[in-house]
């Protein structure tokens, strides 16, 4: 099972007995505080967070002259990533100086930003518009807009390399074994009883395609015995 740490004094012991003052692949669990100033949402008031990624895209329709329909499609995407340093802290310490620094966030695997805004836009119809669009063969139909945040204050989980430097500072990083550096937006224990579920999941699903599997074989084993005795007869 994987080591489970918070950025708290027991970690750094831990670290300074270890060999390179390294741990290899642990569990850091502990809530998101940017190390300098945060970045605002710029949709929601009073939401701050350490990671940001906005989209808009626009949907158009388009005559298809052949087959006299309207079909759809997607243009003129654009997408806005934007981050700030940020360490984890343990619950209530946001005034100690025992923290790990996440290092390379971008660069894990997992889905831990969550979307704080989101909007359909549609286009407003007038006879101008509706004329051009006869001439042009072309109409927008919607303009799609979200944001989605590492949000400040809450809890994530680091699963990858810790590294003690300069006796105090904790570093979080990808590990350099090869093993996948992770991040998921909730505790340890939320993340591996969601996990175990699904591979449970799996299993029942395996299992039954498995049973499935064996039932219609035996119907063809089955039915090419009755066609031998058939001819036999």
């Amino acid at each position: 099972e994987i080591p489970i740490f918070k950025p708290d004094e027991h970690l750094v012991k831990v670290l300074r007995a270890s060999p390179r003052k390294r741990l290899q692949y642990v569990a850091v669990e502990g809530l998101v505080q940017a190390d300098g100033e945060p970045l605002a949402s710029q949709f929601v008031p009073r939401c701050f967070g350490v990671i940001q990624k906005i989209a808009a895209e626009e949907h158009w329709k388009y005559w298809n002259s052949l087959s006299r329909t309207w079909n759809s499609r997607t243009m003129n995407r654009k997408e806005t990533n934007n981050s700030v340093p940020f360490s984890l802290v343990s619950p209530g310490a946001y005034m100690t100086d025992l923290y790990v620094k996440v290092q390379n966030p971008l660069e894990a695997s997992g889905d831990f930003l969550e979307r704080v805004y989101y909007k359909v836009r549609h286009a407003e119809a007038d006879l101008v518009n509706v004329v051009l669009q006869g001439l042009s063969g072309e109409k927008p139909v919607a303009m799609e807009e979200s944001e989605e945040l590492l949000v400040v204050g809450s809890t994530l989980t680091g699963f990858g390399e810790v590294v003690l430097e300069g006796g105090q500072v904790m570093r979080l990083q990808a590990p350099q074994d090869g093993r996948k550096y992770i991040l998921v937006p909730r505790d340890h224990r939320s993340f591996m009883d969601r996990h175990e579920r699904s591979a449970s999941m799996w299993k029942m699903l395996a299992a039954a395609a498995g049973i499935t599997g064996a039932s219609l074989l035996a119907k063809v084993i089955f039915g090419l015995v009755a066609k031998e005795d058939d001819k036999s007869k």
